[in-house]
């Protein structure tokens, strides 16, 4: 199973200048909950946004440069290749950046939506693509209030894609 996992606020933003735009801490408790164990693929600036290996995952960056090594990263030159490198893992996670989500999207490479939906909107450079409901169905939703740890209210969204 290829899932795309993404915090993404209401007007679809991800990130600017390279970098998360909000902190909740819910959301990142939960995210290395979910990946831990598993492949972690993302293009080379979400890698150089992070700086480092993301501990107890195995982390593919990738990237167009055929020189681009990190140490204790796996490089791959497409997002097909980097899915073949983690082919054998049960659950191979999409964590970024824009053009990786848009790519997989586009080319119908994954299973499954993993959404943190932030109910807010603000001024981003990068935006999640629009999650087209023709073809991704919601399975299941968690809200949940902003509180003294989390700023925003949020939800947990998982999309399924339809067997049509």
């Amino acid at each position: 199973m290829i899932t795309m996992i993404a915090a993404i606020a209401k007007n679809n933003a991800l990130g600017k200048d390279n970098d998360l735009i909000w902190h909740l801490p819910s959301d990142l408790k939960r995210f290395k909950k979910t990946t831990s164990g598993h492949h972690i693929l993302m293009g080379r600036n979400t890698f150089e946004s992070i700086g480092k290996p993301l501990p107890n995952r195995t982390t593919i960056i990738i990237t167009r440069n055929k020189n681009y090594s990190k140490e204790g990263c796996l490089v791959a030159h497409s997002l097909e290749e980097a899915i073949q490198m983690a082919a054998k893992d049960a659950a191979i996670y999409i964590i970024g950046g824009a053009q990786i989500y848009k790519e997989a999207i586009d080319k119908k490479l994954v299973d499954t939506l993993d959404i943190t939906q932030v109910h807010h909107e603000f001024e981003a450079d990068v935006f999640f693509p629009i999650i087209d409901l023709d073809y991704w169905e919601e399975t299941k939703r968690v809200d949940f209030e902003a509180d003294e740890k989390n700023k925003y209210n949020y939800s947990f969204i998982t999309y399924k894609m339809k067997t049509n």
